[in-house]
């Protein structure tokens, strides 16, 4: 089952994170990842979420996307992206109408 991995990043160092940007998309490739969102405008329709920058990651699974954050080909980006932003991360599996 695909599983999302949703994120609200607050850049504090934007010279920083565009260090970030640079190096994450070849990490994703090795679990089969791919961007669904990548900072593009949001619009609150309810309640009283202010986001960052939105994105959303898909894998084909919650262990593939969990092994990608963990992975030793992240490491590096997610150390910049740590040093650079305030994160908000979560993965969730997607919808089977099955």
């Amino acid at each position: 089952m695909p599983a999302y991995i949703i994120v609200d990043v607050t850049i504090t160092n934007p010279a920083l994170y565009d260090d970030y940007k640079k190096l994450t998309p070849a990490s994703l490739l090795p679990f089969e990842g791919k961007f669904i969102v990548r900072g593009g405008e949001s619009e609150t329709l309810e309640g009283g979420w202010q986001p960052g920058r939105i994105v959303i990651l898909e894998f084909p699974s919650v262990q593939k996307a969990k092994a990608w954050w963990s992975s030793e080909g992240y490491a590096p980006a997610k150390t910049i992206r740590q040093a650079a932003s305030i994160t908000k991360m979560i993965v969730v599996e997607g919808f089977n109408p099955q």
